[in-house]
Formats: C-alpha cells, sequence, structure tokens
C-alpha cells in the first residue's frame, strides 16, 4: 500500500529536496507552499500524513494544523511539523497544536524517514510494512502474501490466495486487532475517502474474505459485531449471519 504524504513547505529548493527523497524511499508526495493550496489539494485526495513547515506565507504551520485537527474528516491524519525553530517551548506549542511529531531543521533524509515511519506505525499500523501474525495466520505487507500456520504444531506454513481488497481489508483489521470497525469506517480506510460506493459493498468483500478463510478454518477470526459492523480477533464468538 503506497503512502502519500502531503509536504507543505514553502521553501523551494527545500521542497524539492525532500520530495525527491521521499520518492525515492517509495512514498507518492503531494507538494505545496501553502496552506490554502494544502486545503484544497486535501479535498481531492485526502493524505496518509502531512509534513507542515512551521512558517508559511499565508498562515502558519501552527494554525493550520489546528484547523485540520478540528475538522473531522482530517482530525486523525498524521502531521511532522518541520521547523528552524529548536527552544521547548517551540516544541511544545507545535506538539499541543496537534502535531504528532517535530523535527529541526536542518535534518537528515534518514531521521525524516525514520520519523515517518514512527508516527505511521503508532498512528496508522495498516500502513506499516511489519509482518502481523495473530490467530495462526501471517500477513506481510510487503510480499502481499498471507500464510497460515498448521494447527500440527510444526512451523510449517500454507499460503492463502486473497484477491487485492481482499488483502487490504484483512490487513486493516488485522492492524486493528479487537477494533470494531462500522463499514463507513472501513470504506473510508480500505476503499478511500474519494470512492463514492454503497455501504454493502464492504459486507460483499467480507463475505469474500470469509470463503477464503474458511477454507483454512479460519473464519471466525473475522467477526461480525451486530448492529456496528466488523472487527477481528482471536476471541471465539459464535457465528453470526453477516
Amino acid at each position: 500500500m503506497v503512502v502519500t504524504i502531503l509536504l507543505v513547505e514553502d521553501e523551494v529548493a527545500i521542497q524539492e529536496l525532500i520530495a525527491l527523497n521521499l520518492k525515492r524511499a517509495g512514498y507518492s508526495v503531494l507538494c505545496t507552499e501553502r496552506a490554502d493550496q494544502a486545503k484544497s489539494l486535501i479535498n481531492n485526495v485526502l493524505p496518509d500524513l502531512v509534513l507542515l513547515d512551521w512558517m508559511l506565507p499565508d498562515v502558519s504551520g501552527l494554525e493550520f494544523a489546528r484547523k485540520l485537527r478540528q475538522e473531522e474528516r482530517t482530525q486523525s491524519i498524521p502531521i511532522i511539523m518541520l521547523t528552524a525553530r529548536t527552544q521547548e517551548n517551540d516544541k511544545i506549542s507545535g506538539l499541543e497544536a496537534g502535531a504528532d511529531d517535530y523535527i529541526t531543521k536542518p535534518f537528515s533524509p534518514r531521521e525524516l524517514q525514520a520519523r515517518i515511519k514512527a508516527v505511521l506505525r503508532r498512528r496508522l499500523p495498516e500502513m506499516s510494512e511489519e509482518i502481523i501474525e495473530l490467530g495462526g495466520l501471517r500477513l506481510d505487507p510487503s510480499t502481499h502474501r498471507v500464510h497460515v500456520r498448521n494447527n500440527n504444531g510444526s512451523s510449517q506454513l500454507t499460503e492463502i490466495n486473497l484477491g487485492p481488497t481482499e488483502f487490504r481489508l484483512l490487513h486493516f483489521l488485522m492492524a486493528y486487532k479487537d477494533r470494531v470497525h462500522s463499514r463507513a469506517q472501513l470504506l473510508d480506510r480500505v476503499w478511500g475517502d474519494h470512492v463514492f460506493i454503497e455501504d454493502r459493498t464492504v459486507d460483499v468483500h467480507i463475505r469474500r474474505l470469509r470463503k477464503v478463510l474458511e477454507a483454512v478454518c479460519k473464519e471466525s477470526l473475522v467477526q461480525t459485531v451486530r448492529g456496528t459492523g466488523y472487527r477481528f480477533s482471536v476471541e471465539y464468538q459464535e457465528p453470526s449471519i453477516g
């Protein structure tokens, strides 16, 4: 799953250098120099993370971060502040405005990428490339493969084949183990913010996912929470319709 990063930086040379290194690292990068332009980009494509410079020509990065945190659609987007300010009070102000992390200039591409990975791991675990192993399933995001561990006590793994949507759906549910997600939440996070399809589409793909898992006796891991949505849990639950 390609991570989309919105870079809001008014110094063109720095913007180009950061964007180049992020693209080389495999990220999709949207660039702008102003907060109003950033807002327009967000209205079209919801990024997975925002790199936000403190000093912008129209409004401050602090003010823009606060606005993102105040709106329901953008309040959960991870934000990393970029600034030359090094005082402790400045860092506190950035974090209190809603930033998840704060990195001072100058910084190396390796440090920035490490900070990005750390924030995504905390805030958006489904964007991480780390292997998840739960309930006898082993999901590897980097290779898009899912294996099931045999129940005979051996370390042998058997691969199961999932379609791309079912893979993303399983990855998301496993990343947020035991957390219940509504159909609308799954549409936003798995299909995308600007994909306009019916909520019942989720049910269709859940059924497809369960059918594949049923062949390896793992369908009970994907559970229906009546009237609410779906969750992944290793705790047994009586089978539900849906």
